[in-house]
């Protein structure tokens, strides 16, 4: 029996605007399988389209979009039999590569047949699930300010960049990961499912999506003749060696700080309160991963 195969396109997400995404998946389908093809192109048609993906019979569904298209599938797949697989558009595409899933995209549409099917745990925060990194401190600020500012593009993201880096300080912060209770000056906290941010930037290079564990890389302050270094250990996988980096393990983790403020879920940013609370599912949502996966 064929499989059955729902592809939701969103073609306004990442950078490349110049693919036909429709016109791509048209071109790169097989026989072997069923397709259906849902695009995406509004954001109040998510429920509608999402529902017919549940109650579609489908096999196999696949995000065609970035690191928030992944995520928002994935959050409804969690739970049902449907796997999720990935066609990936992003600008950092970071459960796409965690999972060994090639860029380029006929490599990546093989997998739909040729890949390994994993069951991936899930992670949440304050109830919101994730499924790559979460977190709070320098990042998720940058992030915040540059969601809500009236200027768009590189320019403006570096500038807020280097304002806000010389004028933070880090947060005080209490972390309990399983009973334990750990106070920090943090210039960034990351909870990680898989290891890396996007763009090959592994911030928890130990991470692992079907261990149950929660991996959290605590980022201590530090100077700006020390940015190198760190950037150079982000992109070599091996971040979790520097003496500016703690990591630590846990099934549930719970950070304390003094006053609501921004936090970052799958690339997305956003704000919530003093207490955030993070725990994880095991073996819930079921992905297509590539042969040279970061499991």
């Amino acid at each position: 029996m064929k499989k059955r195969v729902a592809f939701v396109i969103n073609p306004n997400s990442g950078p490349d605007k110049k693919t036909n995404r429709l016109e791509l998946i048209q071109r790169l389908l097989k026989a072997d399988y069923d397709a259906e093809i849902f695009l995406w192109k509004n954001i109040n048609d998510k429920d509608v389209i999402f529902k017919k993906v549940l109650e579609g019979n489908f096999d196999i569904a696949v995000a065609v979009g970035g690191d928030g298209t992944v995520s928002q599938l994935a959050e409804v797949l969690a739970g049902t039999k449907i796997t999720l697989a990935i066609l990936p558009f992003g600008s950092g595409n970071g459960l796409a590569r965690h999972l060994g899933i090639p860029m380029n995209h006929a490599e990546a549409m093989k997998l739909i047949n040729d890949g390994a099917i994993v069951e991936m745990d899930c992670p949440e925060v304050n109830n919101q699930p994730f499924f790559c990194t979460s977190g709070v401190g320098f990042d998720a600020r940058i992030g915040k300010l540059f969601a809500d500012s009236k200027t768009r593009g590189l320019k403006t993201y570096a500038q807020i960049t280097v304002r806000e880096f010389i004028a933070y300080q880090g947060e005080q912060l209490t972390m309990t990961i399983d009973g334990k209770t750990i106070e920090r000056q943090a210039f960034l906290v990351t909870v990680a499912n898989a290891g890396q941010y996007g763009n090959n930037a592994w911030i928890a290079p130990e991470a692992s999506v079907t261990d149950g564990l929660l991996h959290v890389a605590v980022l201590k302050p530090f100077r700006w003749f020390n940015m190198l270094n760190l950037a150079i250990r982000l992109f070599a996988k091996n971040i979790h060696k520097s003496r500016f980096v703690e990591t630590y393990t846990g099934h549930e983790v719970r950070i304390q700080r003094h006053a609501p403020g921004a936090i970052h879920y799958d690339g997305e940013p956003a704000g919530m309160g003093t207490e955030l609370t993070y725990k994880i599912t095991k073996k819930k949502l079921r992905v297509v991963a590539g042969k040279s996966s970061g499991i």
